[in-house]
């Protein structure tokens, strides 16, 4: 009887297999071996696309002449850096005792493509493959994607999808630098002062400049523009409210030219005439209004989410933040960090109080144990089979990044911001499993009449009743009670609003202390943050501050959770943006803006994220076999001799 042979995308991942297996022979140059079975590693990519040069040597230099540059046939080598070890690989994939292959290679598009492409180079022929599909390195995960693993076969739509993604990225690259480097390179080197410029394009790269530069210009070219509020504090010296303004159909003001917006005058002066008119008039409660609201925890950490907070809370770019949680996968303390989806499977929901007490008896974090006793103490459920956490459907290649509650063998060794990291992903998970915060919601409208017109002023206020999950995820400086208006007001008087809604009635009469005008004034649009931006890039270009609304509008992004960050990265290194290390504020440079601008004349369409999130979609719809690979291939080489015609008329 032959060996199994096992192929994992990287030697620390090969080990973990090795030892879930109980492959400990020989150990030779770049694969472990045993009497039953051989586990053996990528070292990442170990093959990769060859150069133009390498189809016709004509091709190396630069020429309107040889482009587009669209082959039948792709070529492909052996990256030299790696040579080594793809020979090892190679000879064991071809070996006369191997029966069965497992690949092993991350469960992902980009993995399933590292594997393919040894085995194509390799030229392995009539040997029985199959994928091991798996969301943790646990050595439970490991042994089940083992026994579950599937015909390779199964994964050929992915396959195609990663074939075509690289195809893609690989055309419009080579194709549209050479060809803007041709038309607008000198112009570019005379404005930057530098002797020679190539131009970089790329599908999902240049989109995200277009994101940086047009926020730029948009703070940039932003007025801000004054406007005046009125204020009038309400109840007497000891107790009182403050409230705002608001235009309605029985204001003097309805309708005015006068008026900024719904609470705002363009000119103080008239502001202050409305004051004076409102002297010594009734003010009366017209309305109070009080409720009880429940808020529900967030759901759980996807990629860019996660890559969000830390940029947030500890400064870092989502590729740091990607490297640690990797490495904490690693290290079997998380599941599976390349994921879009924020639920969980109903299948890994039913097993989850295995995560919960791994968690319980080896996390030794003190704040993390008062958390789960508190869940025990207070015999929260669960059961999260009908809660929003588990949902089938939102689920494409894994769920949520979740702790797996195991590889706590390896958590002292880590370095401070991986324990960090981990932590919150600990928390956020946690969060999941206690119940709604609670809070009581007033809000208040005085109407104050005025001759034949009636204004009216509002205020609102909230109490938090029960933290609820806010005990998990609560900031330090997180206020247990808060009020609202289109105007913050500071906390003491905040107080005395909720104060004085505990004692007023509607209809009552209550008694007007002032009023005054306050200047406020419209506000830029914020600059993306290496976080922001990722986020941005998930939902097609747009920053969506809500978190239930990002995750309706999801299925659309720009690029793919594993390969944001290293766009963010390579626009940074070829000097196209820059990135504050502090504050990780991001700008485009001088060079990233003539760019744009050279793109925007040229081809505007690659700066918009719908476009490139159509070619993401076309992907998409490839790896669930809804369009055939030719179907996309030639709607690829149409687009780019189509776009090639119309330039070089330009030109």
């Amino acid at each position: 009887m032959g060996k199994a042979l096992f192929i994992a995308e990287k030697p620390s991942v090969a080990q973990e297999f090795a030892k879930a297996l109980k492959v400990s022979g020989r150990k030779g140059d770049g694969y472990i071996e045993s009497d039953q079975a051989i586990v053996t590693w990528c070292v990442g990519h170990l093959v990769t696309m060859s150069y133009p040069e390498i189809y016709d040597a004509s091709y190396k230099k630069w020429s309107l002449a040889t482009l587009p540059f669209l082959p039948e046939n792709f070529l492909y080598e052996v990256i030299p850096a790696t040579k080594k070890q793809f020979k090892v690989v190679s000879t064991l994939l071809n070996r006369k005792d191997i029966d069965v292959i497992y690949v092993c290679t991350d469960s992902g598009r980009e993995g399933e493509y590292i594997y393919r492409l040894v085995e194509q180079e390799a030229h392995v022929q009539g040997k029985k493959r199959l994928r091991v599909w798996i969301d943790s390195q646990t050595e439970e995960e490991i042994l089940r994607g083992i026994k579950d693993a599937k015909d390779l076969s199964e994964y050929d739509s992915l396959s195609d999808s990663a074939y075509l993604r690289a195809k893609e990225d690989y055309l419009i690259g080579i194709n549209f630098s050479r060809l803007l480097s041709i038309i607008y390179g000198r112009r570019v080197a005379k404005k930057i002062n530098e002797e020679k410029v190539s131009i970089s394009v790329g599908r999902v790269m240049t989109c995200v400049l277009g994101m940086v530069v047009q926020r730029e210009r948009e703070i940039r070219n932003f007025v801000k523009t004054p406007y005046y509020k009125i204020i009038g504090n309400f109840g007497d010296e000891e107790k009182n409210l403050s409230a705002e303004w608001k235009v309605q159909e029985k204001s003097e003001f309805f309708e005015s030219n006068k008026l900024y917006n719904e609470s705002g005058f363009k000119k103080e002066a008239d502001a202050k005439k409305l004051i004076l008119s409102l002297k010594d008039k009734r003010a009366v409660i017209e309305e109070l209004k009080k409720s009880k609201q429940k808020e529900n925890p967030p759901l759980l950490f996807n990629l860019a989410e996660v890559q969000n907070e830390c940029t947030k809370k500890f400064k870092i770019k989502p590729d740091e933040t990607l490297e640690v949680i990797q490495d904490l996968y690693e290290k079997k303390l998380v599941t599976y960090p390349r994921t879009d989806a924020r639920v969980l499977s109903t299948a890994v929901a039913k097993e989850i109080s295995k995560n919960l007490n791994g968690l319980a008896k080896g996390f030794k974090d003190e704040e993390i144990q008062l958390i789960i006793n508190k869940m025990i103490d207070e015999k929260y459920s669960t059961n999260l089979q009908k809660t929003k956490y588990v949902n089938d459907s939102k689920i494409t290649d894994h769920y949520a990044i979740i702790p797996t509650g195991q590889g706590y063998e390896n958590y002292e060794k880590l370095p401070d911001l991986q324990k960090e990291v981990y932590k919150l992903i600990v928390k956020r998970f946690l969060a999941i499993f206690y119940p709604p915060a609670e809070f009581n919601k007033v809000s208040i409208t005085i109407q104050v009449e005025n001759k034949e017109h009636q204004e009216e002023f509002s205020a609102s206020g909230k109490v938090c009743l029960k933290q609820g999950y806010l005990e998990v995820l609560k900031n330090k400086n997180t206020p247990k009670e808060s009020t609202d208006s289109a105007e913050k007001v500071e906390s003491n008087e905040e107080k005395g609003n909720l104060e004085v809604f505990a004692q007023i009635k509607k209809g009552q009469e209550i008694e007007v202390i002032n009023y005054e005008t306050k200047e406020a004034q419209t506000n830029p649009p914020t600059r993306y943050n290496s976080g922001s931006i990722i986020l941005a890039m998930e939902n097609a270009g747009k920053l969506i501050e809500d978190e239930e609304l990002r995750e309706q509008i999801k299925g659309a992004g720009i690029g793919t959770s594993a390969t944001r960050a290293e766009i963010i990265k390579k626009l940074e290194k070829i000097q196209y943006i820059q990135i504050n290390d502090k504050t990780q504020i991001i700008t485009p440079t001088q060079k990233g803006e003539i760019i744009y601008d050279i793109v925007y004349n040229a081809m505007p369409d690659m700066l918009n994220p719908k476009l490139t999130a159509s070619w993401e979609k076309g992907l998409d719809m490839v790896s669930k076999k809804e369009i055939e690979s030719n179907v996309f291939m030639e709607k690829l080489e149409k687009y780019i001799q189509t776009k090639f015609d119309k330039l070089i008329v330009k030109y």
